[in-house]
């Protein structure tokens, strides 16, 4: 056997490739493995010489299909070969509920009972990829000494010639999957001899051969009749290919089954319009035989789901799919506990959902929905992570637990008969992200309820989906609050009151994203009047905010020394240069002179104010303006007087107000416009609540608004 392929790189990993390119090194290995430990599939991945990526160069005993989410896996990912390189050693699962704990999302792709191992392909020099095998469900769940030596045996084997063939610049390539589908030839050299096709060809129920894609390779005339199509249009597809009504997802997933498992499924189908055919798949090391017969009255009214309740998810692919999606956009606490509520509880049949977390020796209710009293839950804020009750133990273990009925959990835990809680049956599910508890998702049923192992599986799977949600929204919870929490020390927490002007000002964060803003407003009290500024710091981050905060406090410090606007606003750009920021800003700067009716203003790069007159009629003030504050040094910025007789309203705002994706900005500012003018009457806190409420942006903004409303009084206040 030589070390590896003689040739040029393997394209597609045909056979006409491999015939070029040498022996198979990695398939023979690989069969070489599984035959010595009776494994039922296995596959073989290299690293990619210039990526941290394992490739998948030969599958055997399942159709490649079955592993494609994991074709190309980066060493980071959670899956088992990934993890065996990165620790450099032989990983073991030893059944289906501990990969479901360990690796969720392969469980949920694949919630069949199946044992697995794999190891790296090192050498003390490198690393050149990693191998699995796996086993029926009927392997034991313990890796016995015999096959953990066989297995580390063949791992070093093939490695050191993966070393060989590198140091010879010949590096392995892919190859073509062992146990692929052969050409299916009609009749019966495709089954057998003479003798036992016509055995088959007699009998009284439908017999099929398919291979590990499903092909029909064999079918007997009864086949043929029961499914209403002749042999010959059955040969060469899969069996649901020729037959609509057998391409339920449900029916797909029992051929999936029973290969993976190794163990007989069946399920019952209706031939429109009224025949119900029972199917029963037998599966072997290439393919699957299929048994069909006519379904008996008492099988039919399960017609809808497989027969084997055992190994059946209850929820589809599609679902998962779905849910995972939801999970993926949860962005607070709340939008976890809703999904798990309305959508994950919903579709296994419970009837009420918990979410419980833990912080300071205590166990804490996150949330809750499907108790028609809240306080069954609530009482239970503040349990000890020493008490024993089953909500701690899924806290503090990370091991799942499920209770068929009530007399089944006051067996195990005898103090909850003083608790009742009018439900019949539970599963506490632990939620583990980066390999730690963060919290547990209870399940309640309102009647007793088994828990076969494929639906254990499932619930396992789905708890890491939520684990990883809820790990997600906490993090997003805290540093929304940490963010928005600075935000609003940095801006101030009320207006001070003058005589002859009234002011009203909102700071709305961002809906989208979680970082926070360098929007800005300020009121300062002058000889005379007022002083307002609002402006707005490029960027969404903590940078952003401090220089906010320099800049506001040194608009106030320019203001409160006399300065008007057009020098305020010179002053400040010196000091955003100085600084060495590489954040510019804009800004509006305002001079209210009470007594005389009127506003000095000067502009750096910020949307116009608009100004409502006593007479409802609405001007946008493009008055002059200079560049971004932080853009030039010598920067002029002319000042601007504008009339602000009593009745009138000036409106400041940041361009977060206006800007929405997909809103023209003209219609944005015209619409704004039209509900000044319409609403300017109102008290000026309800124009301040109306004006946000209606905003180009009111729902979802992808950045934060400030508004300031300046309103000048009759008399001078």
């Amino acid at each position: 056997m030589s070390d590896a392929s003689d040739g040029p790189p393997s394209g597609d990993g045909t056979a006409g490739d491999a015939a070029r390119t040498g022996a198979p090194v990695l398939s023979l290995a690989l069969a070489s493995l599984m035959d010595d430990l009776r494994a039922h599939a296995g596959a073989v991945y290299l690293l990619h010489p210039q990526e941290p990526v394992l490739e998948l160069a030969v599958m055997a005993g399942l159709p490649r299909p079955f592993v494609a989410p994991w074709e190309r896996l980066g060493l980071s990912a959670k899956v088992p070969v990934a993890q065996a390189v990165r620790e450099r050693r032989l990983v073991w699962v030893g059944d289906g509920e501990e990969m479901a704990r360990r690796f969720p999302r392969i469980a949920v792709v694949l919630p069949y009972a199946f044992t697995l191992a794999a190891l790296p392909l090192a050498t003390g020099r490198a690393t050149y990829g990693a191998v699995f095998v796996a086993w029926p469900s009927t392997h034991p769940a313990e890796l016995s000494e015999r096959e953990r030596g066989l297995l580390t045996a063949a791992g070093d084997r093939l490695a050191r010639r993966l070393e060989r063939a590198a140091e010879k610049g010949r590096p392995a390539r892919p190859e073509p999957d062992l146990l692929s589908p052969a050409p299916v030839a009609a009749g019966v050299g495709t089954f057998g001899s003479l003798e036992a096709a016509r055995m088959v060809a007699r009998l009284p129920y439908g017999m099929c051969a398919l291979d590990l894609d499903g092909r029909v390779g064999y079918a007997n005339p009864a086949a043929g009749e029961l499914l209403g199509l002749p042999v010959s249009a059955l040969l060469g597809s899969p069996l649901w290919a020729n037959l609509p009504w057998l391409t339920d997802p449900v029916y797909e997933d029992r051929y999936r089954a029973a290969l993976i498992s190794r163990r007989p499924t069946s399920f019952v189908a209706l031939r429109p319009p009224a025949d119900w055919l029972s199917f029963r798949l037998y599966p072997g090391a290439d393919g699957l035989s299929v048994r069909i017969s006519r379904a008996g009255p008492r099988a039919r009214p399960g017609a809808e789901r497989p027969s084997d309740a055992d190994d059946v998810p209850l929820v589809t692919m599609t679902q998962v799919l779905g849910l995972t999606g939801a999970l993926t956009e949860a962005a607070s606490v709340q939008d976890v506990i809703d999904l798990v509520a309305d959508e994950i509880g919903p579709s296994v049949g419970a009837r009420a959902a918990v979410v419980l977390g833990s912080q300071g020796g205590r166990m804490h209710v996150l949330g809750h929905r499907g108790y028609p009293d809240a306080r069954l839950v609530e009482r239970f804020e503040g349990t000890p992570l020493t008490a024993r009750t089953p909500g701690v133990r899924a806290l503090t273990t990370g091991l799942p637990a499920f209770f068929e009925s009530r007399a089944h959990l006051e067996q195990v835990y005898p103090e909850r008969e003083a608790t009742p809680d009018t439900m019949a049956a539970w599963a506490y599910l632990p939620l583990i992200a980066s390999g730690r508890p963060v919290g547990a998702c209870v399940l309640a049923y309102a009647e007793p309820h088994t828990f076969p192992t494929g639906e254990r599986a499932v619930l396992t799977s789905l708890s890491g989906l939520v684990a990883q949600a809820l790990e997600r929204a906490r993090l997003y919870d805290v540093k929304h609050r940490l963010a928005h929490g600075l935000q609003a020390a940095l801006l101030p927490d009320s207006l001070p009151s003058l005589p002859g002007v009234e002011a009203a000002a909102r700071y709305l964060p961002a809906t989208e994203g979680m970082e926070i803003g360098g929007d800005f407003y300020d009121l300062v009290p002058t000889p005379g009047g007022a002083a307002a500024v609002i402006g707005d710091v490029e960027g969404h981050n903590v940078t952003a905010a401090a220089l906010m905060g320099q800049l506001r406090t040194a608009v106030r410090a320019y203001t409160t020394v006399g300065q008007p606007p057009d020098g305020v606003l010179r002053g400040t750009n010196r000091l955003l240069i100085e600084l060495g920021s590489d954040l510019f800003a804009t800004c509006v700067h305002l001079a209210i002179d009470v007594a005389g009716g009127r506003v000095r203003m000067a502009r750096a790069g910020h949307p116009p104010p608009l100004l409502r007159g006593p007479d409802g009629r609405v001007r946008t003030l493009e008055v002059p303006g200079g560049p971004l504050l932080g853009f030039d040094p010598d920067a002029r910025y002319p000042a601007t007087e504008v009339p602000f007789p009593p009745g009138s309203v000036l409106a400041l705002y940041t361009d977060g107000l206006i800007e929405s994706p997909g809103v023209d900005l003209d219609d944005a500012l015209a619409a704004l416009v039209r509900r000044l003018a319409s609403s300017g009457d109102l008290p000026l806190e309800e124009l301040a609540d109306h004006l946000v409420r209606h905003s180009a942006t009111a729902r979802r903004r992808s950045d934060d608004v400030a508004l300031l409303l300046l309103r000048a009084l009759p008399g001078g206040g």
